[in-house]
């Protein structure tokens, strides 16, 4: 049965990321399958949905967090796609981790950021392969 958290969860989570929810169901499902109805449930359906904070903000609190905490490289990664997703400009999130370098460590920022640079180069080349050949002049 799905819940009400359940499905505020699933509705948050698919506005960062389209296809989260179906990810992260088959990522647990040989393993874990309850972590992920947990993970939908609880942080996006009862947190990430809570008005007082848009999910921009939340992404770049979420995206400080674990840049601080230095070894939750997927998680990250996954996160930076959000806040991009959520209308976080690349300067912001490269901001929010240069911050995290007196917080978490210089290296955990220094591993973010290269992070990020990947992601963000795996973005724009994405994005070209999307666009339409220009017309040729005959």
């Amino acid at each position: 049965m799905e819940t009400e958290s359940y499905r505020r969860g699933a509705e948050t989570l698919t506005k960062l990321n389209p296809h989260a929810v179906e990810n992260l169901v088959a990522s647990l499902a040989n393993i874990a399958p309850d972590l992920a109805r947990f993970i939908i449930e609880f942080p996006y359906g009862q947190i990430y949905s809570r008005p007082q904070l848009d999910l921009k903000s939340r992404e770049l609190a979420t995206v400080a967090a674990l840049t601080a905490l230095g070894n939750a490289a997927p998680q990250l990664r996954a996160h930076i796609t959000y806040a991009l997703n959520a209308g976080c400009t690349q300067q912001e999130i490269v901001e929010v981790m240069m911050q995290m370098a007196f917080y978490g460590g210089f290296p955990n920022a220094m591993n973010a950021l290269w992070l990020a640079e990947e992601l963000f180069a795996e973005r724009a080349a994405h994005a070209s392969e999307s666009q339409p050949e220009p017309p040729t002049s005959s």
